[in-house]
């Protein structure tokens, strides 16, 4: 019999690609990762992994056992989400993360309508980027986030999640004058930490248009990146829940761009009464932004 907890180690193989960064993720050491997927291997009786060196690779068969755990657990997510739902109370902790911007802005009324409707269910709030999102969802670090996507930076599906759409704004070029994208060829930009979802949306916005920005400053808190631009540090692409109180000196020219907003969790846990009850806050909350949008 294959082992639950061993086939979900493989599974955070196959995502984080290093045996180092599995054991990190799941708060074991590196040797007790390589214990766990060789007895794993024994259980299987074909080989799983590939090692190079340091390098571990997954095999075909290897490839074939993760598809399959990932229906066994998101089977017995589901199996936890039904018994949830036979108890009276809604109680427990629910954990939730959310980018910057739609902390403020979908996450705060949210929160208080939960507080009010289960005010014995403890709420938990982790403020990180979404490009983090499906790795600390997995883990189980999370129960419910919000993530993005981007025109130019579509979201790779992830078979351990489940995501419904939330919110979809504009994204605006901020700049002290009117001018089109082109012409901010040779304009100083500020843009986000490499590696950000944002950060990767501005560059192929840009090259879309012709050019690749001159970044000078990196920023991502989209306030500071208006004050900066109102400053006459740069230019900046902002998404409409970052712009909502723009400066005078700056202006606002809308782009054919747009974000997605998308509520995850985890296969099986939507049904999960915390899961359900999130589920339905957030998107109230959503649905109130939205329609403040363009006003």
């Amino acid at each position: 019999m294959l082992d639950v907890r061993k086939l979900r180690l493989l599974r955070e193989l196959a995502h984080r690609k290093t045996i180092a960064a599995v054991a990190e993720a799941m708060s074991y050491t590196p040797s007790a990762v390589s214990q766990q997927l060789t007895a794993l291997e024994r259980e299987a009786g074909v080989p799983l992994l590939e090692r190079t060196g340091r390098r571990v690779t997954l095999t075909p068969a290897a490839l074939t056992l993760v598809d399959h755990a990932e229906t066994i657990l998101a089977a017995l997510e589901q199996a936890t989400a039904d018994l949830a739902a036979s108890r009276a109370t809604l109680t427990g902790t629910l954990r939730i993360g959310a980018f910057p911007t739609a902390v403020a802005t979908i996450l705060a009324p949210a929160l208080v309508a939960l507080s009010h409707d289960h005010p014995r269910l403890e709420l938990l709030v982790t403020e990180l980027d979404p490009a983090t999102v499906p790795d600390a969802l997995r883990a189980e670090a999370l129960d419910v986030a919000l993530v993005q996507e981007y025109d130019y930076v579509p979201a790779e599906p992830d078979p351990a999640l489940d995501t419904e759409p939330l919110l979809e704004e504009t994204i605006y070029l901020a700049a002290p004058t009117a001018a089109p994208l082109e012409d901010h060829h040779d304009t100083s930009w500020i843009l986000g930490t490499p590696g950000t979802l944002c950060h990767t949306m501005t560059i192929r916005v840009c090259q879309a248009a012709g050019f690749t920005p001159r970044v000078r400053h990196h920023v991502d808190d989209f306030s500071t990146v208006l004050a900066l631009v109102a400053a006459g540090q740069g230019v900046a692409l902002v998404p409409e829940l970052g712009a909502l109180t723009p400066s005078p000196n700056i202006l606002l020219t809308a782009l054919p761009t747009r974000r997605k907003t998308l509520l995850a969790y985890r296969r099986g846990t939507g049904r999960h009464p915390a899961v359900a009850a999130a589920r339905a806050a957030l998107c109230a909350s959503a649905t109130t932004i939205s329609s403040t949008f363009g006003k």
